[in-house]
């Protein structure tokens, strides 16, 4: 089971852009999972218009979470449990376009959140083509 996110294509610049280095994608999927990995994709240097692609997310982790509020609608108060984090991750620049990485976990959600924390350098905006989650049907 995996759910293609943000685009359908790979084509520079048919990215979900957000300012900054920061961002976060919240994604609902259509049934329980249990997660078995994420993959994160980004255009290949060699078809960026700049020859590099400093806006491809760097350093993001994965969380998850039981609370659908929370995630879905932002809401944050002090009786609210924070997500379930399932890993920290690195998008590395120098290798292949689309990049997995492996989840071992025993639990089965609904809601991912992606967050990302920087990106290689871009200063004004981070681009995320694609983000993938993949699973078993709980």
């Amino acid at each position: 089971l995996h759910l293609p996110s943000v685009q359908p294509d790979m084509y520079p610049g048919n990215c979900w852009a957000f300012k900054g280095s920061q961002g976060y994608l919240v994604v609902r999927l259509s049934m329980k999972i249990y997660p078995t990995a994420f993959t994160l994709e980004h255009i290949p240097k060699t078809l960026s218009p700049t020859g590099n692609i400093t806006s491809a997310p760097r350093n993001f982790s994965v969380y998850v979470s039981v609370s659908e509020f929370k995630l879905m609608f932002g809401l944050d108060d002090e009786y609210q449990e924070e997500g379930k984090l399932l890993g920290e991750y690195v998008y590395d620049q120098d290798g292949e376009p689309l990049q997995m990485f492996p989840e071992k976990n025993e639990d089965a959600f609904q809601i991912v959140e992606l967050r990302i924390f920087s990106n290689w350098g871009h200063a004004e905006y981070t681009c995320l083509y694609r983000f993938r989650v993949h699973g078993k049907p709980a």
